[in-house]
């Protein structure tokens, strides 16, 4: 089994990687500097994209984690906040971002029988859940959520399941010194489900431990 985690470098996907690592699970994870140990990879970036193709061809991968991701949107006002840039940057990492890494390692995933897609979203997505604020973090999730459901569609026949997960609120630098849980629950947590995915559970939503998330 191998693994490939974007966004490896810090929070959760460090936590990840570090988790494979240990458990001597063959892992490679991205960062966008690409300092040691970590593979080069801007997701907005068309070359690096590229780059980061070449530089796998023909390396089979069983797992491709898809966490790379932005929340710049925390302390915006809606009478003033939310500018244009915002919504360009969040959407290019967070939506289009993870559709770009998929369509790239593709013929990655397509070496091993049942390959696996795993989406980092958010419970922040649900259209049932909606307490304000965070306008563009919660659309960017909520979008990537239905791309993942769409890719668990149109990948069926080729054996690639997908799935999609909420790390749970995670002390992170991204979640906060107040979250809920520490990044060792949501790794043991979403390792978990990564493991338990397949082709009948494909097109999933689940929380990191194990609930089903509303859509």
């Amino acid at each position: 089994m191998t693994v490939l985690i974007t966004g490896a470098n810090r929070g959760i996907g460090r936590g990840l990687y570090d988790h494979y690592r240990t458990n001597g699970v063959p892992v490679m994870g991205t960062s966008r500097a690409g300092a040691a140990p970590f593979q080069q990879l801007d997701v907005c970036d068309s070359a690096s994209l590229a780059a980061l193709g070449d530089r796998l061809q023909g390396t089979a991968l069983d797992l491709l984690i898809c966490n790379a991701g932005v929340y710049l949107d925390k302390a915006e006002s809606l009478e003033t906040g939310y500018a244009g840039e915002l919504w360009a940057q969040t959407f290019a990492t967070n939506v289009a971002g993870v559709f770009r890494t998929v369509q790239s390692l593709l013929p990655n995933l397509r070496r091993v029988n049942a390959p696996k897609i795993a989406i980092i979203s958010s419970r922040m997505a649900s259209h049932e859940r909606a307490p304000g604020g965070s306008y563009i973090y919660r659309a960017s999730k909520a979008a990537v959520l239905n791309l993942g459901r769409n890719l668990a569609t149109d990948l069926h026949n080729d054996g690639i399941a997908v799935g999609i997960y909420d790390p749970g609120w995670v002390v992170t630098d991204m979640g906060g010194s107040g979250a809920e849980i520490t990044v060792a629950a949501s790794v043991k947590g979403l390792s978990d489900r990564f493991a338990e995915l397949s082709k009948a559970t494909t097109g999933c939503f689940r929380c990191w431990d194990g609930r089903p998330q509303s859509y």
